[in-house]
């Protein structure tokens, strides 16, 4: 027995030592190419290759009229593509990249476009995935009938969606808590109607270039291999184009009159749905850390949360009720949210604001603070534990300008918030006064 347990122990101690081996693998800057910067993270465990291509080509960039239109960029880069051996259908490429074993995934969010490749790291097969996904970033077809049959195709799934509560709460929050920004718009059936053939060739053609890009790499692969699949990537990219307009200030949601910012939409539903919060932080602020270890105890820490125990345990207004911060490259937002009954929206805000403002006025308690920095602390081999969370973790860090050994640092920052430091950036970053609301499908009481 006594030799059983020495072995058990024994096990927990290698586990955790290949877990706590992720936090160190170094972050490797490699050779810029045609403008690019790209970053590797080698990796033996598997044998297999994670690649992103982050683009800075995301809705902000959306013209007036044409929400949407970045993200079909993106999403028809694959119905269609020149390649070394002439045009390549949608259907071929499906076939192609089902006949390598491979992933190649794109997807746009308010910031970025981001293409994805994720292959076994054997040369052969990961040099074919990397030749279809280059021509898919440097040579789209954009066929105008498949333009045609997607556009139908993203006019009826939104009309679908304008039926579900979540995407309408969604939708005007954002409108709410960005104002006159452009991430305040979203796509509607008007301007997905809009957009043309030509706006999607002219918008490849202004935004996916070399210098707008940041490649990357975690996987079975030596410094030597990456940059040759960085060069097999972008060969056919250009460095460099025409200059881009700036993006306007965003309007720091200025003290508003409560008619200004919050706003009650009738719905059809048998729940309330509720949003409240406001810009906050990007996510190179110094405060980042306080915003992070506070959030945990406010609203992030699940059943051990403040907002959980007054909403949930206390009075049974809802299963579920949460915040966080999501901050970006340049700006960020702080949302809090619930669903319950719609006979109990009014009392359900209330509680989830004076907890919120309690929060922000009185900051964490000592024991609360010690628990949520364990909790992160202990929780974080889990945030690295594979590539592709890797990867998720070194495109965060190179995309938003953080010094490269944020991940072996990480814990060592969380150690060091305390109390002070969460109350501050919490007074400093968030009022209630500042804050909107909007309050979806609740019986007026």
């Amino acid at each position: 027995m006594k030799a059983l347990k020495q072995i058990i122990l024994s096990s927990i101690l290698i586990l955790g030592i290949l877990n706590s081996a992720h936090a160190i693998l170094p972050i490797e800057q490699l050779d810029s190419f045609r403008g690019a910067k790209a970053y590797l993270v080698q990796t033996k465990a598997l044998p297999m290759v994670d690649i992103e291509v982050s683009i800075d080509a995301g809705d902000r960039y959306d013209p007036a009229g044409k929400s949407g239109l970045a993200d079909m960029t993106a999403a028809l880069m694959n119905y269609g593509v020149r390649g070394n051996k002439g045009v390549l259908t949608e259907a071929q490429i499906a076939d192609e990249i089902a006949d390598l074993g491979a992933n190649i995934g794109l997807s746009v969010g308010g910031e970025r476009a981001i293409l994805r490749i994720r292959s076994l790291s054997r040369k052969d097969l990961r040099d074919r995935a990397v030749q279809l996904a280059a021509a898919m970033l440097s040579a789209p077809t954009y066929d105008a009938k498949i333009i045609e049959r997607e556009k139908q195709r993203t006019i009826t799934s939104l009309r679908e969606a304008e039926t579900k509560p979540e995407f309408v709460l969604e939708k005007r929050f954002k409108k709410l808590v960005y104002g006159s920004y452009p991430l305040a718009n979203t796509p509607s059936v008007q301007s997905i109607a809009a957009v043309t053939t030509t706006d999607l060739m002219q918008f490849h053609k202004q935004f996916y270039r070399g210098d707008r890009m940041i490649i990357s790499i975690v996987g079975d692969v030596d410094r030597a291999q990456a940059n040759e699949m960085i060069q097999a990537l972008l060969k056919q990219i250009p460095e460099s184009g025409s200059p881009i307009a700036k993006l306007p200030e965003l309007n720091r949601s200025p003290v508003e009159p409560l008619d200004q910012r919050e706003i009650k939409i009738p719905f059809d539903s048998q729940q309330a749905h509720i949003a409240i919060g406001m810009t906050a932080v990007a996510r190179n602020n110094p405060d980042y850390f306080p915003l992070l270890v506070g959030n945990y105890i406010l609203g992030g820490g699940g059943f051990v949360s403040r907002l959980m125990s007054e909403v949930r345990e206390k009075r049974g207004l809802a299963y579920s009720v949460f915040s966080y911060f999501a901050p970006g490259q340049e700006n960020g937002i702080f949302q809090a949210g619930l669903q319950t009954k719609s006979d109990q929206g009014a009392l359900a805000l209330e509680v989830m604001s004076s907890t919120i403002a309690k929060f922000i006025s009185e900051g964490p308690t000592p024991s609360e603070l010690m628990a949520a920095k364990a909790n992160l602390v202990n929780g974080y081999p889990l945030r690295i534990d594979n590539n592709r969370k890797l990867l998720d973790n070194v495109s965060s860090i190179v995309w938003n300008g953080l010094p490269l050994d944020t991940m072996e640092i990480w814990t060592k920052q969380v150690e060091a918030v305390s109390l002070d430091q969460v109350s501050n950036a919490f007074q400093k970053y968030l009022a209630m006064d500042r804050m909107k609301i909007v309050v979806l499908g609740a019986k007026n009481q």
